[in-house]
């Protein structure tokens, strides 16, 4: 059954940048900042600023969302399973409710009360599979746990207080303009941490949920696909460095994989059930073979595969468009290639002729299961004539 929404409007503005600035920093992801002890200090007992502004929002924020039904209530379940296996924060008291928003840029956040958001079009990405229903919702879990909302207010009003944050207020010394540059970087490393620490805790509130790791980095290259490499105001924003963010993790990876294995021997009868397959692609590797010739190198690795996966190349005239589906409109070339990805640096080259010499050509490397399903996707360099 379909569901009617209310568009949120000037509410999405709101929550994003006066409650979840959380979500913009994740669009960043780079090595540990120093900022890091901050990251995972203590919250005052009297701090109730958080709940607070959640409180305030709720309202507005139910009435732009729906409660989960029908293919997204096993997001509802995956959810309770997850927070079965936390603590509420000290002094505290959370109702946690997953929610269906109105939404459509593959996006996912969090209320410090608890609830957490996710957007119809990345709830469809979810589909029916727990294990990445779980990436999701752990993620979100970690920061409402961690209370990074109040972390990152604090943190913050600490740089305004040394800094001033002038932003370029008429008849400021030019010094502000150095010190609020200066403070913005710093807050941007800030949040960096805040989301690496919640990725490495949902890691393990997942494992001991029942979900596989794997649906994390899953996830991640899903988001990278569907996006076409697009930076929005997102929590799983479509920027182009996922690749940065699965080599942060990597340890923390084998981490939860191993005490996986040791909690859920049978992997198949884990709440999340097997592992998916995860292919991670390197950026390709491009050499000009002729005037109008270029030979292209995708190397890549996969994870939990049987069988074999199949790498699609698109090549395009510069402005035309490839939809999610793959479906190829007018001038899009295609090659395709199988390969059974055995190999830690397993290697698949294509070549790639150039039919028009006047423009540029974009060329899309997918790879796609057994089904069709895209796994991931690996950013190529255009094409110069």
């Amino acid at each position: 059954m379909a569901h009617e929404f209310r568009k949120p409007g000037f509410l999405s503005f709101i929550f994003l940048n006066t409650l979840y600035a959380l979500v913009f920093c994740f669009l960043q992801t780079g090595a540990l900042c120093a900022q890091q002890n901050q990251a995972n200090a203590s919250i005052p007992d009297n701090f109730k600023l958080d709940m607070e502004t959640a409180a305030r929002l709720r309202p507005q924020l139910l009435a732009a969302s729906v409660a989960p039904s029908g293919p997204y209530e096993i997001g509802e379940v995956t959810l309770q399973k997850l927070t079965a296996q936390v603590e509420s924060p000290k002094g505290l008291s959370l109702a946690w409710e997953l929610r269906i928003a109105d939404d459509d840029l593959l996006n996912a956040y969090s209320s410090p009360d608890g609830t957490i958001y996710v957007d119809r079009n990345l709830a469809e990405l979810a589909g029916a599979s727990p294990g990445l229903w779980a990436a999701i919702l752990s993620h979100e879990i970690a920061h409402i746990v961690r209370r990074d909302w109040a972390r990152r207010y604090l943190y913050q009003k600490s740089l305004e207080g040394s800094a001033d944050l002038l932003l370029g207020e008429p008849g400021a010394p030019s010094g502000s303009w150095t010190d609020s540059r200066k403070a913005s970087e710093d807050l941007a490393s800030f949040c960096r941490q805040l989301e690496l620490e919640a990725d490495r805790e949902a890691l393990m509130l997942m494992v001991h949920a029942g979900y596989h790791p794997d649906f994390v980095p899953a996830l991640h290259h899903l988001l990278h696909a569907f996006g076409n490499g697009a930076t929005t105001l997102s929590m799983y924003a479509m920027h182009p460095c996922w690749e940065t963010r699965d080599r942060e993790l990597e340890r923390s990876y084998t981490a939860a994989s191993i005490e996986f294995e040791h909690l859920w021997p049978e992997w198949y009868a884990s709440p999340g059930g097997n592992p998916p397959i995860v292919v991670f692609a390197d950026e390709p590797k491009v050499k000009k073979n002729g005037f109008e010739q270029w030979e292209i190198k995708v190397p890549m690795r996969c994870q939990n595969l049987a069988g074999a996966v199949q790498v699609v190349l698109l090549s395009r005239p510069l402005g035309a468009q490839v939809a999610a589906s793959l479906e190829r409109p007018a001038g899009v070339a295609e090659a395709r290639q199988l390969t059974g990805c055995t190999s830690p640096t397993t290697t698949i080259t294509f070549i790639v002729e150039g039919a028009d010499r006047t423009k540029e050509l974009v060329v899309d490397v997918f790879v796609l299961d057994s089904r069709g399903a895209v796994l991931t996707r690996a950013e190529v360099p255009r094409l110069h004539r």
